[in-house]
């Protein structure tokens, strides 16, 4: 593995078999409501307008391009004849990208993959963009065709803010001519933002042992980030990112089975896995107590002489506190005594006991999951998100967070937009556990409390014939930066789903755009450089400074 690192920049870029160490370790219609007041400040894009533009580009060829992958006949073009011809329905169901979808313009090469009806086995991809002078028309007997990446590159640099038609249309063909054919399947529009998704997301893996393995927006492959092995531990648990991307926070376990007792631990994600120079002997041995789980940070509280660590902590059954608390280490500390070199944050008012921390931003808040069947530091079945101030290391009075601690739902796993202006969260029926439930669906909202926002994301394309609630939409993470531009704010959240099997969960990105006071959400989009024969899970999405490739 290559030493040399990258830093990512903002413009620049991108269970269920052995799920058991993860979860015990740690774990197309918009929808609108109204934003949190002053709505969001403007990110790495400015507040500039996308510049419409009179230009043609030649981005896709003049002539079909017939797909060797499955020995296409060349013939096709004939067979199907003019555009639109044939039966108007009937056709493939694209399942990948979803109709109605939204890219970064950092997106990896557009990929189409859709299931045929019975005996279908030769098919039409046409792309029409009002700017691009030429269709994109592509004939192929395979069911997933990848657009070339130099052409790619190019469609989402010049066809920004235009809708893209995708029509797909399919036939049996018999070896001369195309019977019963051509018949149209899914037909509607894609778009690209004006926005990239910045940052790199590692997310935590179960197959062939438990690891960690990341990639950039834009990256067709994944890598490993870390394994146990590199660690010095059995199992790797829940993860975070350092506010500077320069390390990976993780729960080590010595159960290779399971996620618990954890210690908490950091590694350097650039490839050569130190340990930070700044954690002092008193906050090593801190750190190295047994029982803690779901290490976070704040972009705030990362400098010299104010270098905290969140994480909860299993008490040890002390009278004077719940079973797990919400605890601050000062990774420079020079005493391991409590409220020195380490405390609780008190959490008055709260009636039940705290699992999955997150710490804002600005260092201000903490929000987190409060219920009274806490099991394992991250489970239970009565989850309600409250939040608290940090306090310069204090803590206080517990709120209800209104909108998302409903005592009909189990709500959980909380996690601050980079902005602090929305937190994402997941959602059961209330009396479900959180562990492992296909019930699990994924929704937004505003920091200081409101209506929760169901995304779009949840639901795959209605011809998949799969629906949501059922196949586990799960633990949303925002990307580290926002976009404005044009008075829209673009932002992106990534979570785990088991929509297109229910063996192996997998990792998805879905748009979340604020414009004219609302919110809307787009379907989710598919991360296909993942391999779809591994539990893919718990992503976090920072900044961080993975290897190159």
């Amino acid at each position: 593995m290559s030493h040399s690192t990258r830093v990512l920049s903002f413009f620049s870029l991108t269970f269920l078999t052995l799920q058991i160490a993860a979860v015990a370790g740690c774990d197309s219609s918009g929808r609108t409501n109204k934003p949190p007041g002053g709505g969001a400040d403007a990110g790495a894009g400015g507040d500039d307008a996308a510049v419409p533009t009179s230009t043609s580009y030649t981005d896709f060829p003049s002539t079909p391009v017939i797909d060797p992958t499955g020995n296409t006949p060349v013939a096709a073009p004939g067979l199907f004849g003019p555009a639109g011809s044939g039966a108007s329905s009937g056709g493939p169901c694209l399942t990948d990208p979803e109709l109605g979808s939204l890219f970064p313009t950092n997106w990896l090469p557009l990929r189409f993959h859709f299931v045929a009806p019975t005996g279908q086995n030769l098919f039409e991809i046409r792309l029409h963009a009002e700017h691009e002078t030429n269709d994109l028309v592509v004939y192929t007997a395979a069911t997933t065709y990848t657009m070339p990446a130099q052409m790619w590159a190019s469609v989402a640099a010049h066809i920004i803010d235009e809708p893209i038609t995708v029509t797909i249309r399919g036939g049996t063909y018999n070896g001369s001519t195309l019977i019963g054919g051509p018949v149209t399947g899914s037909a509607g529009t894609i778009t690209v933002a004006p926005a990239a998704a910045a940052g790199a997301i590692v997310y935590w893996t179960s197959s062939n042992g438990t690891a960690l393995r990341g990639f950039t927006v834009g990256d067709t492959k994944v890598q490993d980030v870390l394994r146990p092995n590199q660690a010095s531990t059995a199992c790797i648990g829940c993860h975070s990112s350092t506010p500077d991307g320069a390390f990976v926070a993780f729960s080590a376990s010595s159960d290779s089975m399971n996620g618990n007792p954890a210690a908490f631990a950091m590694r350097s994600s650039d490839g050569l896995l130190t340990t930070p120079t700044f954690i002092s002997t008193a906050a090593a041995g801190l750190l190295a107590r047994s029982g803690q789980e779901e290490p976070v940070f704040s972009k705030a509280h990362w400098q010299t002489g104010d270098r905290v660590g969140l994480s909860m902590l299993y008490m040890n059954g002390s009278a004077m506190y719940s079973q797990y608390e919400i605890v601050w280490t000062d990774l420079e500390a020079t005493s391991a005594a409590q409220d020195m070199g380490w405390g609780v944050l008190k959490r008055n008012g709260d009636p039940g006991d705290p699992v999955s921390a997150a710490f804002s931003h600005d260092g201000t808040k903490v929000v987190y999951t409060s219920g009274k069947s806490t099991s394992g530091g991250v489970t239970l079945t009565d989850g309600n998100l409250r939040t608290i101030p940090y306090n310069n290391r204090l803590g206080g009075d517990s709120v209800a967070l209104t909108g998302a601690s409903d005592s009909t739902y189990n709500e959980f796993y909380p996690a601050f937009s980079s902005d602090d202006q929305w937190i994402a969260f997941a959602r059961l029926p209330n009396g479900v556990s959180s562990y492992n439930e296909a019930r699990t669906e994924v929704f937004i909202i505003p920091t200081a409390g409101g209506t929760a926002t169901r995304v779009s994301a949840n639901d795959p394309p209605a011809c998949a014939q799969r629906t949501s609630p059922g196949i586990t939409n799960s633990w949303p993470k925002w990307a580290p930066d926002t976009t404005t531009v044009g008075g829209r704010t673009f932002y992106w959240i990534t979570f785990s789903s088991t929509r297109i099997q229910d063996k192996h969960p997998q990792l998805y990105i879905a748009p979340i755009v604020i414009e004219n006071g609302q919110v809307k959400t787009y379907p989710a989009l598919y991360l296909w450089n993942q391999p779809t024969d591994e539990n893919n899970h718990t992503p976090a999405w920072d900044n961080f400074q993975i290897p190159l490739q």
